[in-house]
């Protein structure tokens, strides 16, 4: 099969889910960036083994998007199945266009969003661009919703795992506490009981929140929050509420990264809104349990109440913080969670991710040939 991926950049994780795809197909990505101007300089660096990667040449206009008339050419060349994700970007609506005008049929996937998110015009057009899509891939219950709001059928979706977690990058095992107590030394934290939290530090990740939680939990908590420089306003809060025991850790790669969140006992991520989170899914990988609010897709879609986290309000310190001294002071509580974690992480691997496409298109193409 030929498949064609329309994008934005080739972010880390979705160039891992394009290797695993193209093992199973004749896979072409076009780019419309070769990264965005607000993430570091990790992204810029990525592999490709089993796809064939395209940039287009067009006018920048975002962080993460370019108007790249050129694309006709790219859907000109005749694939079995198109998937087009950056359906919000001129460079993907132009496409779309073409192809509705061609009678070129099409995919849309998305890694989630908010119903009712779009309103007049903007609601117009994504209702005018999903109307012909053959089917629209959805990561969620409230992804389906959107796609519903839009006009499109529910015999249209496909629902796939979103994640960034290969198979081998899942544990196999829980870590051990004379394991845990080993890292802590190796990272130097002094803290009985270790919250991480990764992401960049901007308003949107509420990290403002959980700082302000944190004046509420014992001095025997320690909380790392994984994401570059922080600014002046984090250092006003921890001085204002008289906060020793945090820290704030810069950028990393995966291989350090990993030695934190193994040495953590929780994750909690704060978010004000995120479409998905992949972090949840990392955190879940390597056995933590996770805290995050109800603006988090991955975290509606992921956590069992009580079962392997909190879904908690947004804004709301006094919960967070309750929620997490409820983990934390409850050692059977956090080691049932842990196993929780990791039995859900072993369900949205990028493994499963590309089966479902492949499946899908295989079952297509045996329609087609009337089998």
């Amino acid at each position: 099969m030929k498949i064609l991926w329309l994008t934005n950049i080739p972010s880390p994780y979705r160039v891992k889910f394009f290797n695993e795809l193209g093992k199973y197909c004749d896979l072409t990505v076009v780019f419309e960036k070769k990264y965005s101007s607000e993430r570091d300089e990790s992204w810029k660096k990525f592999d490709v083994n089993s796809f064939t990667a395209v940039f287009l040449k067009g006018k920048s206009i975002g962080v993460a998007e370019a108007f790249c008339p050129s694309v006709v050419r790219q859907l000109k060349r005749g694939y079995d199945h198109i998937v087009v994700t950056n359906y919000s970007d001129p460079t993907g609506i132009l496409a779309i266009i073409w192809m509705k005008l061609f009678g070129v049929p099409y995919e849309i996937e998305g890694d989630g969003a908010f119903p009712g998110s779009s309103s007049g015009i903007k609601a117009a057009i994504k209702r005018c661009l999903f109307k012909d899509a053959k089917v629209c891939f959805s990561s969620a219950k409230l992804h389906d919703q959107y796609y519903y709001s839009y006009g499109v059928l529910e015999k249209n979706i496909i629902r796939y795992p979103f994640s960034s977690i290969l198979e081998k990058d899942i544990l196999k095992t829980t870590i051990t506490m004379e394991q845990k107590r080993d890292l802590k030394k190796q990272l130097n934290m002094q803290e009985e009981n270790i919250i991480l939290a990764v992401g960049q530090f901007i308003p949107r990740k509420g990290y403002d929140i959980l700082l302000r939680a944190f004046k509420n939990l014992p001095i025997t908590y320690g909380l790392y929050i994984v994401g570059g420089k922080a600014p002046e306003e984090y250092y006003s809060i921890m001085k204002e509420n008289n906060l020793t025991n945090v820290h704030f850790i810069e950028f990393m790669d995966s291989t350090d990264l990993k030695k934190y969140y193994q040495a953590a006992d929780l994750f909690v991520h704060p978010t004000r809104e995120d479409i998905w989170g992949l972090v949840v899914n990392e955190a879940m990988a390597n056995g933590l349990p996770v805290i995050t609010t109800d603006k988090c897709i991955a975290g509606l879609e992921l956590i069992k109440q009580g079962e392997n986290g909190y879904v908690v309000p947004t804004e709301n310190e006094t919960v967070l913080s309750r929620s997490i001294n409820k983990i934390l002071s409850n050692i059977h509580l956090k080691n049932d969670m842990t196993k929780k974690s990791l039995e859900t992480a072993s369900r949205y691997t990028i493994e499963n991710m590309a089966k479902v496409h492949i499946d899908y298109w295989m079952t297509s193409e045996d329609k087609k040939l009337g089998c």
